[in-house]
């Protein structure tokens, strides 16, 4: 028996990785983000699947779900919105199976901020303008962020932001980032990224708070910030470039 965490991807149900459709379509026991992962996947679940909404659960309800299905043997599909490596809780629970000595393996899933990217139609990491992209978040009540992690800090790489988990913080985020990058900074922000309602609004730092004042989200929403995200005039990379030699392909330059 093995449970086996999956990252469902930022919405679209066809978004998910098809390693992961196939772990559901294989695992009698299923357990989902119910308030984030769209039904739409559970049609990939077995005939007869157990499938537990896990919105309600708290963690030790969590581990006895795992427990009841390890002793019966059952294989269980962990199902996650996004990707598991950032703001999952799964390395709570990963202590749990650990503890109790029932295995486990990780399908990664698309993140939400590269659904976000391709919503807009946007490379973040642009030759000369910006060459990190920084996944953050605010504190909130589930989680605090440790000392260092400030977003002052990290607006002063010039690196671009994605600030997840914050959309009810984003009068904090811009009184953060202003003195930094000022009031012109290109701001973009997609609520539900590749889900049928979708939305994009984009701003800057000083216009951004009252577009989102006029149609507000409150939760699913990506807040993306950086020179990146309207740069029309930057550097074509050298990866193209006729006179550059690389491996697979010849050039005449060094």
């Amino acid at each position: 028996m093995t449970v086996h965490f999956i990252g469902a991807g930022p919405g679209a149900p066809d978004l998910i990785t098809l390693r992961g459709r196939d772990l559901l379509a294989r695992c009698p026991v299923c357990l989902f983000a119910g308030s984030l992962v769209p039904r739409a996947l559970l049609d990939h679940c077995p005939p007869g699947a157990r499938i537990v909404d896990t919105a309600p659960l708290d963690l030790d309800r969590l581990a006895a779900e795992f427990a009841a299905a390890h002793a019966a043997g059952q294989d269980v599909a962990r199902l996650h919105s996004g990707d598991l490596s950032v703001w999952s809780a799964m390395g709570e629970q990963l202590r749990r199976l650990r503890a109790l000595g029932i295995p486990f393996t990780v399908t990664p899933g698309v993140p939400s901020f590269a659904a976000a990217a391709a919503a807009l139609g946007a490379e973040l990491t642009l030759p000369e303008v910006a060459q990190s992209v920084v996944l953050t978040r605010t504190s909130g009540r589930a989680s605090a962020m440790p000392e260092g992690e400030r977003l002052a800090s990290f607006a002063a790489t010039g690196a671009t932001l994605a600030i997840h988990l914050s959309i009810h913080a984003l009068d904090r985020v811009v009184a953060d980032l202003s003195p930094i990058h000022g009031a012109d900074m290109p701001v973009a922000i997609v609520v539900r990224a590749s889900w049928p309602e979708e939305r994009i609004v984009r701003g800057t730092l000083g216009t951004i708070a009252g577009l989102m004042a006029a149609e507000p989200a409150e939760r699913t929403a990506l807040i993306l910030v950086g020179r990146a995200l309207d740069a029309t005039a930057f550097r074509d990379s050298a990866l193209y470039d006729a006179d550059y030699h690389r491996r697979f392909r010849g050039g005449t330059g060094p």
